[in-house]
């Protein structure tokens, strides 16, 4: 059983990662888009949450990008694994994949603790720099959040009354997407295209009307966040067939 590093050798060796989907198609698909990237390595491929339970113990990945749903119920094992590795290998990130944008899915990985997760659509994989980015960023410890999620989010919120999301500016709404999917206060002056300086006035105001302006860090902020947004029901899709999720 191979011997895990010190996260202060990150950089030195490639992030082992174990994939795991019921559909053959997708892990060979996941397979090669992986395999070009110098720093990453595929230690196991998997097609349901026994096997791939199996592997984390064996292969000690330091990633598992997972499908939300396999068998042996075809529903929510992603998140279940999630939920096991946190108690067993917190250590271990955790990325889940998903066909549909299902808020409460997101939500229930996050439960325990945002740090090491993140939740992404499907339609992102064909993205190799941004399905790497997410890679890198659970591996490192941070979390990340498919934008079309907290879209949803944010606008079934915005439309309840008395929602404290009304108080928010169109600028305020648009960095407060941002704090959700787990940016640093740099990466989203460059993404919005505004100053550091005005980043920080922005999100003091966005969680002080909130109410969620003791936040800590990110980390912290993206959990709470989430977890306020979430009080509106969001309608999801049905479990579709095997391979659908």
């Amino acid at each position: 059983m191979p011997a895990r590093l010190p996260c202060d050798y990150r950089d030195l060796v490639p992030i082992r990662v174990a994939l795991a989907d019921d559909s053959l198609l997708v892990l060979e698909g996941l397979q090669q888009i992986l395999s070009s990237e110098p720093d990453v390595e595929v230690v196991a491929s998997c097609g349901d949450l026994p096997s791939l339970l199996e592997a984390v113990e064996t292969t000690q990945p330091d990633v598992v990008l997972t499908d939300i749903r396999m068998p042996p119920s075809g529903t929510d094992e992603g998140i279940r694994l999630a939920v096991e590795l946190r108690r067993l290998h917190p250590e271990v990130g955790v990325v889940v994949l998903s066909q549909y944008a299902e808020p409460r899915y997101a939500l229930a990985l996050l439960e325990a603790g945002s740090d090491r997760r993140g939740y992404l659509l499907k339609e992102r994989v064909h993205d190799r720099a941004q399905l790497v980015s997410a890679i890198e960023s659970v591996a490192s410890g941070g979390s990340v959040i498919d934008p079309r999620i907290v879209e949803v989010l944010v606008a079934a919120s915005a439309r309840r009354e008395q929602s404290p999301l009304a108080e928010l500016t169109q600028r305020e709404q648009e960095v407060l997407a941002e704090i959700a999917q787990g940016k640093s206060n740099a990466a989203i002056a460059e993404s919005l295209v505004l100053t550091k300086r005005a980043v920080e006035k922005h999100i003091n105001s966005i969680f002080l009307k909130l109410g969620l302006s003791e936040a800590e860090n990110v980390s912290k902020r993206v959990m709470a966040t989430l977890l306020f947004l979430a009080e509106a029901p969001v309608a999801t899709p049905e479990p579709g067939p095997s391979g659908t999720s």
